[in-house]
């Protein structure tokens, strides 16, 4: 699997007498919390409250929605919904006796919040509302949710249901890589058809405003109950730069979430990085060249109207067999004043076999003697 490595860019950038101008005096947000992340290189750029335990309402569904079609990617199940299955507040309007695909479920999950599917995924994948919370947990954990604790799986209150600004924008950040969760909270409607009936079908619409209301979002989740208030997790990308925002009891937050964006697309932009794609030679292996490969997913970042940072990539003369796919080779590295702020692996696209070089030259010198035959 191909490697990615950013470094914090602020410290290097700041050696150049160049600041971000970021201020929570130019963008007025009304949440109880809220944080404004930079994907490309993991900085937390606008924040209050950022770390205060909170409840989050349905936001947590981006959790449960991600496990769920994870896997689904691996066995896309039918789910007979049955009566330990159902749940108050926001549904799928899902009927005992009816059946549908796991994938399914993250619909109901991401557009029209259905708690019911939440209860529905957790229980087909991991037994019981509690054990889908361990996988929960063991997952937040994974990514660096420290300050986080799920109990259930649509987000209904408990006491020990809690997480905070930041880690849900590490969450969504995360989620958002998974192409299926990105393609189903970024559609405004979908239709899902179901197992049995036979011939139901039933299209659900987005909850979230924002994917119509802010060009560049191109997914999140919301969230509301009473205790929590309106909550909301979003992401938008524009020219290269992609930005998390979430809110937690925010009674304005479609307003906040465009206002913080706008902020963040406004201070920052990508730096191109060129190629992603190098050829280099080989020695002893059953091919000349092979192709490296960069994931260049998530440029650089760098204030807006800053230089340009210094691009090199790094190659060898020539590569020895064996080589294994996925193989680091090489590596694309962006700095400023001898400062990496950026650098990305260069990995083998194929595998190449090792050879016998003495053989292949005995027989290529046979072929050039007159009384080869």
């Amino acid at each position: 699997m191909i490697r990615r490595v950013i470094s914090v860019i602020f410290s290097a950038v700041l050696l150049m007498g160049l600041s971000v101008g970021f201020s929570a005096d130019r963008v007025s947000c009304s949440a109880d919390a809220y944080a404004l992340y930079c994907v490309n290189n993991g900085e937390l750029l606008l924040s209050r409250d950022e770390t205060a335990p909170l409840s989050m309402a349905s936001t947590t569904k981006v959790m449960s929605a991600w496990l769920t079609l994870e896997q689904a990617q691996r066995d896309d199940r039918v789910v007979t919904f049955t009566d330990e299955m159902i749940a108050e507040g926001s549904s799928m309007y899902l009927q005992v006796g009816e059946q549908l695909h796991l994938s399914d479920l993250a619909v109901g999950m991401l557009l029209c919040s259905g708690n019911d599917a939440a209860n529905a995924a957790a229980i087909a994948i991991g037994g019981s509302i509690e054990g889908f919370a361990k996988r929960m947990n063991a997952r937040a954990a994974a990514i660096g949710m420290t300050q986080t604790h799920f109990v259930t799986p649509s987000g209904l209150d408990d006491d020990d249901h809690y997480s905070t600004a930041y880690d849900m924008a590490l969450l969504l950040a995360a989620a958002m890589e998974n192409d299926s969760f990105r393609e189903i909270c970024g559609s405004s409607t979908m239709q899902v058809s179901f197992v049995y009936p036979p011939d139901k079908r039933v299209s659900y619409q987005n909850h979230n405003r924002l994917l119509s209301l802010y060009p560049d979002c191109i997914g999140g989740k919301t969230g509301y109950t009473e205790k929590s208030g309106r909550c909301l997790v979003s992401c938008a990308e524009r020219d290269g730069v992609r930005l998390v925002c979430v809110t937690l009891g925010d009674p304005d937050d479609w307003d906040d979430h465009m206002a913080l964006f706008d902020e963040g697309f406004e201070q920052l932009r990508a730096v191109s990085l060129g190629e992603s794609r190098y050829t280099v030679a080989v020695a002893g292996g059953d091919h000349d060249t092979l192709t490296l490969t960069a994931d260049l997913r998530y440029l650089p970042v760098v204030p807006a109207g800053s230089p340009d940072p210094t691009v090199a990539v790094y190659l060898p003369a020539f590569a020895y067999a064996p080589i294994s796919r996925g193989d680091v080779l090489g590596e694309v590295r962006c700095t400023v004043q001898d400062h990496v702020i950026a650098s990305y692996p260069l990995t083998a696209s194929s595998s190449v076999d090792r050879i016998d070089v003495k053989i292949t030259l005995l027989d290529r010198l046979k072929e050039l003697l007159p009384w080869h035959s």
